[in-house]
């Protein structure tokens, strides 16, 4: 989809190197993995956590401009949803063609209905998406 997709975590390159060779849900993994064990880059992203010094885990989606369309920050033992991830990177791919428009929660592909966001549209989102 034209996307370049970086992990980052405070873990070493080694053990981002055995996590890849041992762990079988990342066999398939063809991503760049950073290693970030100073925490320079979990700061400037702000999921640094000085009191225990690692990362929550931060997910963005960054525009080839550098605009943040999306930030998500979970806790150290909540995991990520990889089809919640994909339907934001494609609603924002689509949000970037048609900015007069809004993706609703439901939204998962282009040619599913959307929102024109104004004044109107407050308190009838049900009918609209509905009707």
């Amino acid at each position: 989809m034209g996307a370049a997709l970086i992990t980052v975590s405070t873990d070493t390159e080694f053990t981002h190197l055995a996590w890849k060779r041992d762990e079988k849900e990342l066999a398939q993994v063809k991503y760049l993995m950073g290693s970030d064990p100073t925490g320079r880059v979990s700061r400037l992203f702000g999921v640094w956590d000085p009191a225990s010094g690692l990362a929550l885990r931060g997910t963005f989606i960054i525009a080839p401009d550098g605009t943040l369309y999306n930030s998500e920050v979970n806790f150290y033992n909540m995991g990520r949803n990889i089809d919640e991830l994909m339907r934001k990177f494609k609603a924002n791919i689509y949000l970037s063609r048609k900015t007069n428009e809004g993706c609703p929660s439901k939204w998962k592909d282009e040619g599913d209905k959307t929102l024109r966001p104004g004044p109107e549209m407050v308190g009838k989102v049900h009918e609209a998406l509905n009707g």
